[in-house]
């Protein structure tokens, strides 16, 4: 059965950083597209960042217009079947729930879309303030 996990949040100062983890059971990492959301209070859920089955990474835009890429980084490690977004200058914005989420085993190509992905981990509650 698959499973993902998410890890690593917790409050954090404005500018500081954290990495977030989602551990996968059940399947092999390198099988599935994976992509990391957010929802903010009161806010639709939103793609963050995602990587594909074959690594091919791509970073979505915030509500602001900002471009995740510039702060974020999302990586994989196969050995320990993870996918990892690394969060640098966080700003109080960026407070919300993180999840992880896998697309069906047939699609590769990465997508920005919540109803695109299949299983989804529990969330894991980041927020920024000082």
């Amino acid at each position: 059965q698959l499973q993902l996990v998410e890890s690593g949040g917790e409050l954090v100062q404005p500018g500081g950083s954290l990495r977030l983890s989602c551990a996968v059971s059940g399947f092999t990492l390198s099988d599935y597209t994976i992509g990391w959301f957010r929802q903010a209070p009161g806010k639709g859920r939103e793609g963050v960042s995602c990587i594909s089955s074959e690594g091919a990474t791509n970073y979505y835009y915030d509500s602001l217009g900002g471009h995740y890429e510039s702060r974020f980084t999302i990586s994989r490690d196969s050995a320990k079947n993870t996918v990892y977004l690394q969060m640098n200058s966080l700003k109080p914005e960026d407070t919300a729930v993180y999840y992880c989420a896998a697309r069906s085993q047939m699609r590769v190509l990465c997508s920005r879309y919540v109803s695109n992905y299949v299983t989804w981990g529990q969330g894991t509650q980041v927020t920024v303030s000082s």
